[in-house]
């Protein structure tokens, strides 16, 4: 996993277009003012929230990010974006987008179909603080994006679900074509079951075959880059969905023994448990800072047997309960 996002040299032509002066917003942001100047633009996630939250705070349209989450010449779309419209289905499209965001920064596109609907949300695996709302318009904004573009209709989705308090309300539902649900437990959009098949107009199975072994090759380097702590903590962030998984079942995932698993963890200076507290630590701020869950509910997503288990876990990781701790957060943002 990469531990840095790359931010598309096209995003600060675009802010100017909007209004934006860029070097205030860099500013304002506590951002280097030669960040432009690099050939790779590379920020942390602290620093690519304060960016998105600058740009929500200076731009006069509150809007800002379901425009710069809409891309209508394909010409500026990225490598990863034209793979996944290369793809046969919508559906398709997402799991190629899910697989090789890995490549260019810490953050999942996580996607599961409950019944007879397909839940997509968007997951930040080392943030510190609340995602931006702007930001959260433009990953959805962007889902929109490509799946107009690869089936060629006006598809909307059945619901748009934010954690926020309700704002500009008509702009959005107008955005999306849909109903948007506000003070939800969680930031997703949701689409019928159905619409995961919905084949895509722009699939091209010789442009996907040159894309993919460049996005494999990326991916299997920056895999190689990753530590062997590192892989095991993701394995089980993966795992961890109401039960706590094994020893035998992370050394599964990663296709080796769990004798191996442990011999290399203890290598480096690590035990399984460790890891695991680490992963949960890690999984434990972001539903804290990004849903409205209740702590026993964040407890069971994170293999926990009982909420008072979680707390006094917590306590040890940040020396606070975590209902203060998400109360903290809150008022930072609130600031």
């Amino acid at each position: 996993m990469s531990k840095h996002f790359r931010v598309a040299a096209r995003l600060f032509p675009r802010l100017k277009e909007s209004g934006i002066r860029v070097s205030e917003l860099l500013e304002n942001a506590g951002l280097p003012p030669g960040l432009l100047d690099q050939p790779r633009i590379l920020v942390t996630t602290e620093e690519l929230f304060a960016l998105w939250r600058g740009i929500g705070e200076i731009s006069e349209d509150p809007a800002i990010g379901l425009e710069l989450g809409t891309e209508s010449r394909l010409e500026h779309f990225d490598a990863i974006a034209l793979a996944a419209l290369s793809t046969d289905s919508f559906g398709e499209g997402m799991r190629q987008m899910a697989r090789y965001k890995q490549l260019s920064c810490p953050e999942e596109i996580i996607h599961e179909t409950v019944d007879t609907e397909w839940h997509i949300q968007f997951r930040w695996l080392l943030a510190n603080d609340v995602e931006p709302e702007v930001l959260t318009d433009l990953c959805f904004a962007w889902v929109l994006t490509i799946a107009r573009h690869g089936t060629g209709t006006r598809i909307s989705p059945l619901r748009l679900e934010l954690i926020r308090p309700r704002s500009y309300a008509k702009a959005m539902e107008r955005h999306f074509g849909c109903p948007v649900i506000f003070g939800a437990a969680r930031n997703a959009i949701v689409f019928r079951a159905s619409d995961a098949a919905l084949p895509f107009v722009t699939g091209n199975a010789e442009l996907l075959s040159m894309l993919a072994p460049q996005l494999d090759e990326e991916l299997k380097q920056h895999k190689g880059q990753e530590t062997f702590p590192e892989r095991v903590r993701a394995a089980i962030q993966k795992k961890l969905a109401g039960r706590r998984p094994r020893v035998q079942d992370i050394a599964r995932e990663l296709h080796i023994s769990s004798r191996t698993l442990q011999r290399q963890l203890q290598d480096a200076g690590y035990s399984f448990q460790q890891v695991l507290e680490e992963a949960r630590h890690q999984l434990a701020r972001h539903y804290l800072n990004n849903s409205l869950l209740e702590l026993n509910e964040t407890a069971y997503l994170l293999g926990y047997e009982d909420s008072n288990s979680f707390v006094r876990a917590f306590r040890t990781w940040e020396g606070v309960p975590p209902g203060h701790w998400r109360g903290v957060q809150r008022e930072k943002i609130a600031l």
